[in-house]
């Protein structure tokens, strides 16, 4: 097991908290007051988080005045499926407390910002009352569960989808803090949980399920990274690679970004209890000591696979077989309108930063809500930001395409490739730990890249760019062709290499970058790239068999020749 020498204030908190109860109900009822530093902690494993207007709040303390506390609610949502009379809720309530938009996470959920202390119990128990909930979206504990997002109505997709719902229910906290602090359910024993004891796992822990026709969710980019192998129609069973995750921090060189690596074969019977043995595995091997190095990575990494497979079989009373040979990864599109395969059809609907708002000139809240009600369509939200509209009759497309028109909404086949496969988190004004914007500024990151692009001839290209404000990774900048991440107010560190399939980590090359800077910085890589690539060769992979010294030069050049 894991040494412990001293115990963090976050492991005394969570060991103390009785079942996640803290003082949560007592500083619920006090008023406008934000929670204290123990219930802030608490609140994550309940969906929320507490958060202030970093926009406004320097002003504020020149005046005196307290800052605006506010409150981002993260729903849990596996695999991103939902019923059209949820999404029709959910909708409801970022009119009534969300600020009027609804954002769509990298994890296929739904978060809602800005929502007031005076509103928290109410937005919950919509939610609840949605059959949904926000308990363990967030927290030291297995969140959302992603999967497959195509609604592709056969055995394989089918499985996909049930297993994702499986693992989320299998391994979901028991306690009753949750119904007791926000919907007045009845108070119980404060027992501890079978599956994560008193302090919870030691961080945050992230379940996908993919197979390789399909790694649209960048499935190793999570703590337990799941592969389902399929002859056929037929399940095999699933390869278990572990240790993924994209945290860092900036300048502390024992944190760094890693892929899930493989580990262990699963037989189809075993998913669930390999999964929760593997959940076992961090809680008890896990650094709780120092939370920087409390990730399911790094005990990978300084173990090694064998180690754990060793573990997990001790765990599960078996012996278990290394991973099987599979497929290499890809990622197919599913924006645009796609055959379901039962008659029906699917489209899948753009969304910048995953940010579903009506404002000057496009009202996309408005006509996802108008579609959702008339044409009973059910939404599954994306790993890419995307929103998908599954189980739509034929016969209503060209309606459903004429009500996203009316309303400027842009359709997959108007954006160019660099748009349709960037992504963005939140960052200021929302996150506390934002250094930098990424979501406001997306469209001008985007639309610098695109404009050099252009200029090579480049622009129906197919790469992925990957914005974050802050080195945490939400956005899954570490993996893709480009990442662009949040260096200090107005800068950014570029990192490129990575692959399209998201099987290869990429590398730094430039640091402390504006917007402008980004864009200068790439285009000789442009260039480069448009002159000298194999057939096919997309830029990520075109700049891993360059190498990044190679390219560092190269940017450097272009730096020192502007200044």
């Amino acid at each position: 097991m894991a040494r412990l020498d001293t115990i963090s204030k976050a492991e005394a908190n969570k060991q103390q908290s009785r079942g996640l109860r803290g003082n949560l109900a007592g500083d619920l009822a006090a008023g406008p007051a934000p929670f204290d530093a123990a219930g802030y902690g608490l609140l994550k494993f309940h969906g929320i988080y507490q958060g202030y207007d970093r926009d406004s709040a320097t002003e504020r303390k020149q005046r005196g005045d307290d800052k605006v506390w506010q409150f981002m609610v993260r729903v849990r949502i596996p695999g991103g499926r939902l019923t059209a009379d949820q999404y029709l809720a959910l909708d409801a309530l970022a009119g009534a407390h969300g600020g009027g938009s609804l954002r769509v996470t990298t994890r296929q959920s739904i978060q809602f910002h800005g929502v007031l202390k005076p509103g928290l119990k109410t937005t919950i128990a919509a939610i609840d009352g949605a059959l949904l909930t926000t308990l363990a979206a967030c927290g030291d504990v297995v969140r959302t569960v992603t999967t497959v997002p195509a609604p592709i109505r056969d055995a394989v997709h089918g499985r996909l989808e049930a297993d994702a719902r499986r693992l989320s229910a299998h391994l979901l906290p028991r306690t009753g803090a949750y119904r007791e602090i926000w919907l007045d359910g009845e108070k119980v024993t404060a027992d501890e949980d079978p599956l994560y004891g008193e302090r919870y796992l030691p961080r945050k822990f992230k379940i996908g399920l993919a197979i390789p026709e399909d790694n649209t969710i960048d499935v190793l980019t999570n703590d337990l990274a799941i592969v389902a192998l399929f002859d056929g129609e037929r399940l095999l069973g699933y390869n278990f690679l572990l240790g993924g995750g994209h945290g860092m921090t900036h300048n502390k060189p024992e944190t760094w970004p890693r892929l899930a690596t493989p580990v262990a074969f699963i037989e189809p019977e075993d998913l669930l209890e390999a999964a929760a043995a593997v959940v076992r595995l961090h809680r008890d091997w896990g650094d709780r000591g120092n939370r920087r190095h409390a990730r399911l990575k790094y005990v990978i990494a300084e173990h090694g696979e064998d180690w754990a497979r060793e573990r997990l079989s001790e765990d599960l009373g078996k012996p278990l077989g290394p991973c099987r040979p599979m497929p290499d990864f890809a990622v197919p599109d599913h924006l645009g309108w796609h055959e379901q395969g039962d008659g029906r059809l699917y489209l899948g609907l753009p969304i910048a930063s995953g940010r579903i708002v009506d404002d000057a000139g496009v009202r996309l809240r408005t006509a996802l809500r108008v579609i959702v009600a008339r044409f009973g369509c059910n939404p599954i939200l994306m790993p890419s930001q995307d929103v998908i509209l599954g189980d739509i009759v034929p016969a209503d497309r060209e309606a459903i395409t004429a009500e996203l028109r009316e309303r400027g909404v842009r359709l997959a086949e108007e954006l160019l490739p660099a748009e349709r496969w960037a992504l963005a988190c939140p960052a200021l004004p929302s996150c506390g730990l934002a250094l930098t914007e990424a979501e406001r500024v997306q469209g001008d990151i985007v639309g610098a890249i695109v404009e050099r692009l252009r200029r090579r001839g480049l622009e129906g290209e197919r790469l992925s760019i990957r914005i974050t404000g802050c080195p945490n990774g939400c956005a899954r900048p570490y993996n893709g062709d480009i990442g662009i991440v949040g260096r200090v107010p107005g800068y950014y560190s570029l990192h490129v290499g990575g692959d399209f399939a998201g099987t290869r980590l990429n590398h730094k090359i430039a640091d402390r970058l504006d917007i402008t800077g980004l864009a200068e910085a790439l285009d000789p890589l442009f260039a480069l790239w448009g002159a000298s690539r194999k057939d096919g060769e997309g830029f990520g992979d075109f700049c891993h068999r360059i190498g990044i010294a190679a390219l560092q030069q190269v940017v450097e050049g272009r730096r020192r020749k502007a200044a």
